[in-house]
């Protein structure tokens, strides 16, 4: 080997700086290394999975606001629907307490007014009364007893009335 211009002691002494160094280079820097790139394969294997989790859980959240929001809308359309109910009810309440006073209001105008009527009546009884007690005493000439024809007067105007009554 000399010939080809190896020297074979130089060759070991280089052969074995060469295997200390690559000893010492193994377990100084060759598996400091391989954990390194182990512990960052693992780091990012744990962030993908931490990723894919979270779009799981965005899915899940999206679903339920979906569900949250529909059954929003739902309680919405029932609390609608219960307001315009209660709207119909207290119209329907409101007119028939209008009718009923309406009613009240007719019912005490037509008192009033048959009161009035009776009292108008009476008055005209008695108008016509004090006429024709004037006119019997112009006819006969004389004063007649006031209190006996007022008496006759009223049954002739009361069998009248009773009469006018029944038709």
């Amino acid at each position: 080997m000399a010939e080809l211009g190896f020297n074979i002691p130089s060759l070991l002494v280089f052969v074995v700086n060469f295997s200390v160094l690559l000893g010492i280079l193994y377990l100084l820097a060759y598996k400091p290394i391989l954990k390194f790139l182990d512990q960052r394969s693992q780091t990012i294997k744990e962030s993908l999975d931490a990723a894919e989790n979270a779009r799981y859980e965005a899915k899940q959240s999206e679903d339920r606001t979906k569900a949250g929001l529909q059954d929003a809308r739902r309680e919405g359309e029932k609390f609608l629907e219960r307001a315009r109910e209660n709207a119909r009810i207290y119209q329907e309440e409101e007119m028939n307490r209008a009718r009923e006073e309406a009613d009240d209001f007719m019912s005490r105008a037509r008192e009033e007014i048959k009161q009035e009527r009776d009292g108008a009546i009476d008055e005209v009884r008695r108008h016509f009364a004090e006429l024709t007690i004037s006119a019997a005493e112009r006819v006969i000439g004389r004063s007649l007893d006031n209190e006996i024809h007022q008496e006759l007067i009223g049954k002739v105007l009361d069998e009248d009335h009773k009469a006018n009554n029944k038709e």
